[in-house]
């Protein structure tokens, strides 16, 4: 399948701390694992939904940058 001018890869893309939880549990649903396992346990949350990945770590006192190291290295993205 070719893809338009203006239409991204995304299969390959790097998470960045700036996905929304919404877009990134749609495209990545085995991330699930590395969130729950960092102590984030409001996934099903509405609210959590609209957040940034970034947004989502600071309000639960953890590292943006370490979780998404952790989440591109378990979904095989160096």
């Amino acid at each position: 399948m070719k893809l338009k001018k203006n239409q991204k890869k995304t299969a390959n893309e790097k998470i960045t701390k700036k996905i929304i939880f919404s877009e990134l549990l749609e495209k990545h649903p085995e991330s699930v694992e590395t969130l729950m396992e960092s102590g984030m346990h409001c996934i099903g949350c509405p609210m959590s939904m609209q957040e940034t990945l970034e947004e989502g770590a600071l309000a639960h006192g953890i590292d943006p940058e370490k979780l998404t190291e952790e989440i591109n290295k378990k979904l095989g993205k160096k």
